[in-house]
């Protein structure tokens, strides 16, 4: 495969020293996540929250490897695991929120609305979206790889960012409706819970600021391939790293400062 060089790619000159930096603290923060669901005795796929930081830490390696050596698979690549593992933090929420109602018997009482009664509903709603989401992207960023389809492949992961975020928009209604409901009761008191009550606002604060941030993060994408390869929002790499690298950054710093395997 042909060495290029990186502006042909990126449409600048990409920055160094901070994509191996990224590299190394998302590998950690994957270690981090992992040990604290061991403790914690959490469920299984909260180790999703781990194997997000690994692909995010192979994306970085990616991008490092693309400032001095771009080639079409490495860009690719690095696109790949940039855009996709954040999808598997939106799988994570979903399913957090499906295990809050699913413990909680004041929820599935008879005269609670049908799809309350139903936990598993609501994760399996959500997370059929996540995964079509997923594989939209996915395509798209396959189908990239042909320039005279660039347009299409643009087109296909719009279709699946702008789905996550109609999506988003709904859970997040859903979650704000449920932490302010009676009905809900408590959850289970972590190690920095004075009560079960302050239990419960701690785990729907978690998932509504990542929800939120996750959104920021999904808004940006849409911004960026909207305009397309070479537009302002594309060649602006500062955006790149505040919007996306930061929101997701955030996201991990409150699940490890509040990690929800405690309440689980």
């Amino acid at each position: 495969m042909d060495v290029v060089d990186p502006t042909y790619y990126f449409s600048y000159t990409p920055v160094q020293v901070a994509p191996e930096v990224l590299a190394g603290v998302f590998a950690v923060i994957s270690v981090v996540l992992c040990v604290q669901t061991v403790r914690a005795h959490g469920p299984r796929w909260l180790l999703l929250l781990s194997a997000t930081a690994i692909g995010e830490a192979i994306g970085y390696g990616f991008r490092t490897l693309c400032i001095y050596q771009t080639t079409k698979i490495s860009f690719t690549l690095m696109t790949l695991f940039l855009l996709l593992p954040p999808n598997l933090l939106a799988l994570t929420i979903y399913k957090t929120l499906g295990a809050i109602i699913q413990q909680s018997p004041l929820m599935q009482t008879s005269d609670s609305p049908l799809i309350l009664r139903r936990p598993r509903l609501i994760t399996w709603t959500f997370a059929m979206s996540d995964a079509v989401s997923f594989l939209l992207q996915a395509a798209g960023v396959a189908i990239s790889t042909q320039e005279e389809k660039r347009e299409l492949a643009k087109n296909t992961v719009l279709v699946g960012l702008i789905l996550q975020l109609v999506f988003f928009a709904g859970f997040l209604a859903l979650a704000v409706g449920l932490m302010r409901s009676w009905r809900l009761g408590s959850v289970k008191k972590g190690p920095k819970d004075l009560s079960e009550g302050s239990a419960k606002k701690r785990l729907f604060t978690v998932i509504i600021v990542t929800t939120v941030l996750l959104y920021v993060r999904s808004a940006y994408r849409v911004a960026e391939f909207v305009g397309g390869y070479g537009s302002w929002v594309y060649r602006t790499e500062w955006m790149f790293y505040v919007c996306d690298t930061a929101m997701i950054l955030a996201s991990f710093l409150v699940y490890m400062t509040n990690f929800i395997g405690h309440h689980l």
